[in-house]
């Protein structure tokens, strides 16, 4: 199995799609003013004490209080505490982390009221977004992901990943890092870590033990809550850092600060394949060249195509999300109707089990399967998806088929469940149900190019339409781009967008840069 990643860098948003075999199979998308807050630390304060729910609420930034349990304090609690007010209380020398004394574990029959009080400052780690009505969750037992291991500060505590099965190999681990830890640090070994050197291994800690030190002098510094002390790594960093395999046998940019950033992170973690990052230069939007938009388009939204008409509807709801099996319009006169249910069900569970990945849907999901008479095909099927479900980095639990043909599935949830729109705002009408003559399309684009060239002085202009309208323009040895180049110079390119509506354009500068050319009723259908 081949693995690429194409990372698609706009103005307004950045765009990560990971391909196995060519095939869509995990899709990531964040507005560039946007943050990916999980792994980010905040000094805040409590707000609010929440007896009957043994938690309170922190202010942390955001629209809603984030939520913190008595549970997620952890058991070096009281550690962080002491240390804390150590080194708030002076603002000239930091108080080193080796010389904090270890106090007594913080037991679970404990009290939040007995722990906490309103206005007290503490140290908490977001461990899940901000989803619907819900503010972030918060943990107060702070961890450094890298890509070989996890910095615990405040635990003496070595574990190695239990996908590590030699024994021999976790001994040689557990040994190696006991020798070139700090005081007072505790780390968790990574699966990707089997087999690798000292050195590898010794210069991830030093990267996240100066993590460590980065955010306790923010702290130490800090004069206003709620601070975020420490930020996690860029959305395609930590993307990558989660997914990087040696398998991979691409990763393309179509940013130039952005390739730099992924290069330099992947020369640190795996210099041998720093090779396989690189640039995108091409005419086309990256996503249309490697095929990513036309997967996205066919996808997403409420109903999903796949093998021989079948078809999914898909629900998303504030409790759940729900999954209707449907066969369509497929029929095999020769076979059963048990055998037709057992194979568009297996084909159901193939597509499923990638629908989970590329829209990361969290929490309880049901999935109402066509009826099945025989055990031994209920069980196939529950076999099939569990088998396609190893593939998932995210925690889950798979029930088998109750009596009603229903599957319960239960996945880690730590963002909202990524949902795309397909559907496309008419691009003759723009929602208003008059048009203009289609015919005049053409016409339409020959005056904002002039006006482009002429009256602003561009004269580099990259004109983004439909695949269908770039070919009518480009056709012809006398074509209409052609007269356009002979008319306002040989800075016009026609480049064919799959992402744009039939009569939608764009116009983009010689850097990339969009240029603003709707109509002014244009720009007010789109704003309402």
């Amino acid at each position: 199995m081949v693995s690429e990643v194409i990372v698609d860098v706009q103005k307004e948003n950045i765009s990560i799609a990971l391909l196995e075999d060519k095939k869509l199979v995990e899709f990531q998308q964040e507005g560039r003013s946007e943050t990916y807050a999980v792994g980010n630390i905040y000094l805040a304060k409590v707000k609010k004490i929440m007896t009957g729910l043994n938690a309170c609420f922190v202010n942390v930034g955001y629209e809603r209080d984030a939520f913190l349990h008595l549970f997620d304090l952890g058991g070096k609690f009281h550690s962080y505490e002491k240390y804390l007010k150590q080194v708030r209380s002076d603002k000239k020398n930091l108080y080193p982390i080796s010389k904090a004394s270890i106090q007594s574990e913080l037991t679970r029959d404990s009290s939040i009221q007995n722990v906490l009080k309103v206005g007290q400052e503490i140290l908490v780690q977001i461990t899940k977004e901000p989803i619907s009505t819900k503010g972030p969750r918060l943990t107060c037992e702070l961890s450094f992901a890298g890509r070989y291991l996890v910095l615990i500060p405040f635990s003496d505590k070595v574990s190695v990943s239990s996908k590590i099965r030699s024994d021999e190999e976790r001994a040689r681990l557990k040994q190696l890092i006991h020798s070139i830890k700090p005081k007072n640090f505790g780390v968790i070994i990574r699966t990707v870590a089997e087999n690798k050197r000292v050195a590898e291994l010794d210069a991830e800690l030093k990267v996240l033990l100066k993590r460590w030190e980065d955010m306790i002098t923010n702290v130490q510094k800090a004069d206003k809550f709620p601070l975020c002390v420490y930020e996690e790594t860029s959305r395609t960093v930590a993307l990558l850092r989660d997914l990087f395999n040696p398998s991979y046998e691409n990763i393309y940019i179509n940013d130039k600060d952005v390739f730099e950033e992924v290069k330099s992170y992947v020369s640190l973690i795996a210099p041998e394949h720093h090779h396989i990052v690189k640039l995108y230069k091409g005419g086309t939007p990256i996503f249309d060249n490697f095929s990513v938009t036309k997967q996205i388009k066919s996808s997403f939204g409420r109903t999903v195509t796949y093998k021989h008409g079948a078809y999914l509807i898909i629900e998303h709801t504030e409790a759940l999300h729900v999954v209707d099996v449907n066969s369509g319009n497929r029929s095999k006169a020769q076979e059963s109707q048990e055998m037709n249910a057992l194979e568009v069900n297996l084909g159901a569970a193939d597509e499923i089990a990638r629908q989970l990945r590329l829209r990361d849907m969290g929490g309880i999901i049901v999935v109402d399967f066509i009826d099945m008479d025989k055990a031994e095909n209920r069980q196939k099927l529950y076999e099939r998806m569990c088998q396609n479900m190893q593939k998932d980095r995210a925690r889950h639990n798979i029930l088998p088929l109750s009596k009603f043909g229903l599957m319960q599935i239960t996945r880690q949830r730590v963002r909202p469940a990524i949902d795309v729109n397909v559907e496309e705002l008419c691009p003759t009408c723009r929602g208003t149900g008059k048009i203009k003559s289609s015919i005049l399309f053409t016409d339409l684009l020959e005056n904002k190019i002039n006006t482009l060239v002429n009256k602003l002085n561009v004269k580099k202009i990259r004109l983004h339409v439909h695949p269908y309208v770039a070919a009518y323009i480009n056709q012809g040895l006398i074509s209409l781009k052609y007269k356009w180049q002979m008319k306002y110079g040989r800075g016009i390119k026609v480049i064919a967008n799959q992402e744009l509506a039939f009569l939608a354009y764009r116009f983009l500068d010689g850097n990339n840069q969009e240029i603003d050319m709707q109509e002014e009723n244009e720009i007010e259908v789109s704003e309402n």
